[in-house]
């Protein structure tokens, strides 16, 4: 790990491929939010490519709209979901329809980061 980094709505553990971000409980995640998103990958991902991934350990929501701006980030390879609970899961799969970048859905934080790896080698 390269990093981590403290918000007042997650933590950030930054990569050199890809950051695993875990959200506070109780957060609504809104487009303001990825102003935070934006300056990280100024800084960590300049002209590199990288997959975000969204470790769901407390229970959170997300303003659709999030992912609209999410998906103007240009190196943003793609966006991954990592939880067990079906519920999260199940928001995920709506939220997918949002987000014009490739998105998967795992129960293990190893197999995310192994398909980060991959198709940012690809």
């Amino acid at each position: 790990m390269k990093d981590l980094l403290k918000f007042d709505f997650c933590e950030m553990h930054i990569y050199d491929s890809y950051l695993i971000v875990i959200i506070n409980e109780g957060i609504t995640v809104s487009p303001k939010h990825n102003t935070v998103l934006i300056n990280v990958v100024d800084t960590y991902f300049h002209n590199k490519e990288f997959v975000y991934i969204t470790h769901r350990i407390n229970s959170y929501a997300v303003d659709p709209a999030t992912y609209f701006e999410t998906s103007k980030i240009s190196n943003l390879k793609g966006f991954a979901v990592v939880s067990k609970d079906f519920k999260a899961k199940s928001n995920a799969e709506v939220e997918k329809l949002f987000l014009k970048k490739m998105f998967e859905i795992f129960d293990d934080l190893q197999d995310a980061v192994a398909w980060a790896e991959s198709i940012v080698k690809a």
